[in-house]
């Protein structure tokens, strides 16, 4: 194949992260507590499903349930098959070829795959010490869009709300918060879509709701943002199978809610064993933790995995130097970790 048969904008991306060791995942903040219980009732509900018919085209009963649990309307929804479709959608609705998205650095990696494939171009400015939003860099770098998720992945913390409101208030653009990781958080913007012009949010079932499987994601933004975004989504993307599965986890709330419990109470006690050990954990307000090796990353991620245990490693990437960042699991999970992490360090 000739490299000018492909496009000049996609030329240098990578193959995304695809590890093939087996081994307990603790790279892909996931939900330790397994499967949503829900799905075993759906799944035997959908046995019965004429699946040989369409989906809605904009899953309009997926929508309906999420105007009833946010408060808002089912016309401030978009939904899409995973939040990647969903940020998607975003690009191709308000991006021309060309035209610059700018985001915090260090960030979520597929945000730049989006703006590549959409033929954008992706700029990033440096978070400020302690990984803190900088809305004046962000502000100043002048691109048409601007992302930025918060809680922060990889750096697991969330940006002050004061700063991310400056942003959405003062950009003359769209805004982006893509909230993945928002039900471990303190705060939303969901409940601001109506007050500003340009503000998008994005969420997922991947995470919190134990959904990573059935590729689950919406967005929120007002009226006439959300109308625009829907005629560029592609109809029936989200299949009646997953759309039923969301309905029924935005109705029963108990495993939700036991999550996040587990994960502020697991997170803290993860933390201080990492600490222990040598490492220094970052604060999080995510279902993961951010941490600094004092020695090579690299070696600590391969070690572990050796011994079965995955995690991920930043180590190579500026501001990031020898970080790897864990899934926060259950106390049985942390303590397997914590204990191959101190049989790695002691070889050491």
């Amino acid at each position: 194949m000739k490299a000018e048969w492909i496009r000049a904008t996609v030329r240098d991306i990578p193959l995304y992260y695809n590890p093939k060791v087996k081994a307990v995942r603790m790279d892909t903040s996931t939900n330790v507590l397994g499967p949503n219980p829900v799905l075993r009732s759906v799944l035997n509900d959908c046995a019965d499903m004429d699946l040989n018919q369409y989906p809605k085209p904009y899953s309009d009963g997926l929508r309906e349930a999420l105007a009833e649990f946010y408060g808002l309307k089912a016309d401030n929804f978009v939904v899409g098959n995973g939040s990647d479709e969903v940020l998607d959608i975003i690009f191709k609705t308000f991006m021309e070829a060309g035209e610059t998205v700018v985001a915090p650095y260090p960030s979520y990696s597929l945000h730049g795959f989006f703006v590549k494939i959409n033929g954008g171009r992706f700029m990033t400015v440096d978070l400020s010490d302690g990984f803190r939003l900088d809305p004046d860099a962000l502000l100043k770098a002048k691109g048409k869009i601007i992302i930025l998720c918060t809680p922060n992945n990889p750096t697991a913390n969330s940006f002050n709300e004061r700063d991310v409101e400056r942003v959405v208030r003062e950009h003359d653009g769209p805004v982006i918060v893509d909230e993945a990781y928002g039900e471990f958080a303190d705060r939303s913007f969901m409940p601001l879509v109506d007050d500003y012009e340009n503000l998008i949010v994005t969420r997922t079932f991947s995470k919190a709701y134990g959904m990573a499987g059935l590729r689950v994601g919406y967005m929120a933004s007002n009226l006439a943002m959300a109308e625009q975004m829907q005629k560029i989504k592609i109809p029936y993307s989200l299949n009646r199978v997953s759309e039923r599965a969301a309905i029924a986890a935005l109705q029963n709330r108990e495993y939700v809610e036991r999550t996040v419990d587990l994960v502020r109470r697991e997170r803290e006690k993860l933390s201080k064993g990492l600490e222990a050990l040598g490492m220094r954990p970052y604060p999080s307000q995510s279902n993961f933790v951010l941490f600094r090796c004092p020695v090579p990353s690299s070696e600590i991620v391969s070690r572990l995995a050796d011994k079965g245990v995955l995690i991920r490693d930043f180590g190579r990437q500026r501001m990031l130097e020898d970080c790897a960042r864990t899934t926060v699991g259950t106390e049985e999970l942390n303590m397997m970790l914590l204990s191959k992490l101190k049989e790695v360090m002691e070889a050491w």
